[in-house]
């Protein structure tokens, strides 16, 4: 099989992994009001799926064991796409929060397997994992910039503008038919056992935390974080599009140059100081948009750093995937809390200082703890399908 039809459903199952959540983030005014919830309410809507990321991560792995990898990703497909269509069908409270829930599972399995799809056909390449990590990306971005025109285009329709990025899961699905259909790779009857007692798996789990709070604390709060400081609601709105787009020639570039030149330590601690001196201008109120760079360069780093570890770290595509399910397990459901204790530090306040001196502190520990993580070789693969996909 061509190597371009294996990069080609890697980032339309990638594509899938955000929509269902930041299609509903520049939405979220709209829904409380035009349901009559809470905020308290509304906001599982994007908390929510992340949780069951996490929570969900460690399933893959036995999801994985029963279906095999390939069929295990297009099951995870399948519940992202019907999760996102049956919104489509009702606008109450409840089918949102059930959506929510089944996204959330769906994406929460499919991420750890992804990383196992790298290890499979692209063993000697985990630069590979800029695909995976640019389309989540480009997924995020798309979904969270048009969802307004859409609400607006089509005549203020909820369901419609929350439905219509299933359309994104049925591209998925259909080239994944085919997929599964060439019957690619051989699959082993090896178990996935979660790497539990392993520090070095332990120490990625734990950067894995440190850099999801950060990412989901800022995608979360730049915006108020904007206006707090005097911007509209629509500059705001731009700037947290900058933050997000921002993120993609790095995730696109990134991995190659590790991948390629190794000294992941380095580059992991230079993510890091871009993201501290991004906080350190927000907190001296330094012009938000050079800050904004700085964030979305150091976040566009430390994603696919995070994705790319699990792969470099193990030696076949079954321990990549549950090394990548338990990093993600603990990652998200950590970083989960991050919006929620920015917020309680921000009511306590009524100021964004001491939320910044928090940021600066997570930034901090997670520069130790990359200083932890080994510059080693990559653990070695010995696959007859390198050759196969190398024509």
């Amino acid at each position: 099989m061509r190597t371009f039809y294996l990069l080609l459903a890697l980032f339309l199952a990638s594509l899938n992994l955000r929509p269902a959540i930041t299609s509903v983030a520049p939405l979220l005014d709209t829904i409380q009001s035009t349901l009559g919830i809470s905020g308290l309410t509304v906001s599982l809507l994007t908390t929510l799926p992340v949780l069951c990321m996490g929570i969900f991560a460690p399933l893959a792995t036995r999801i994985r064991d029963w279906l095999g990898l390939e069929r295990a990703i297009f099951a995870a497909l399948i519940l992202i796409t019907a999760a996102t269509a049956l919104r489509g069908l009702f606008s109450s409270v409840a089918i949102l929060i059930v959506t929510a829930f089944i996204a959330g599972i769906g994406i929460g399995l499919a991420g750890p397997m992804l990383s196992g799809y790298i290890k499979k056909y692209f063993p000697s390449k985990p630069g590979v994992v800029s695909v995976y990590s640019v389309s989540m990306t480009v997924g995020a971005g798309i979904a969270s910039a048009l969802s307004i025109p859409i609400y607006t285009k089509s005549n203020h329709s909820l369901t419609f503008t929350l439905a219509c990025w299933s359309i994104l899961g049925i591209l998925a699905i259909l080239f994944w038919v085919g997929l599964l259909q060439r019957r690619v790779g051989k699959e082993t009857q090896e178990h996935s056992r979660l790497p539990l007692k392993n520090k070095r798996a332990l120490l990625l789990t734990l950067f894995f935390g440190l850099m999801a709070f950060m990412f989901y604390s800022v995608t979360a709060w730049i915006a108020p974080i904007a206006q707090s400081l005097g911007y509209s609601k629509s500059s705001s709105a731009m700037i947290l599009t900058v933050f997000t787009f921002m993120q993609i020639p790095v995730s696109m570039t990134l991995p190659a140059i590790v991948s390629r030149y190794g000294n992941r330590k380095l580059f992991l601690v230079l993510c890091s100081l871009f993201e501290l001196a991004g906080i350190l201008m927000l907190l001296f109120h330094m012009p938000i948009m050079v800050a904004v760079v700085f964030l979305g360069i150091g976040a566009g780093g430390l994603f696919p750093l995070a994705l790319m570890l699990p792969i470099v770290e193990t030696k076949n595509a079954i321990e990549a995937g549950a090394w990548s399910a338990m990093s993600q397990c603990g990652g998200y459901v950590f970083g989960s809390m991050g919006p929620l204790i920015i917020g309680l530090i921000y009511d306590s306040r009524n100021s964004f200082t001491l939320a910044f001196v928090t940021m600066i502190v997570v930034i901090v520990i997670m520069i130790g703890v990359q200083l932890l993580i080994r510059n080693g070789e990559e653990p070695k693969m010995a696959s007859q399908i390198e050759g196969e996909i190398g024509g």
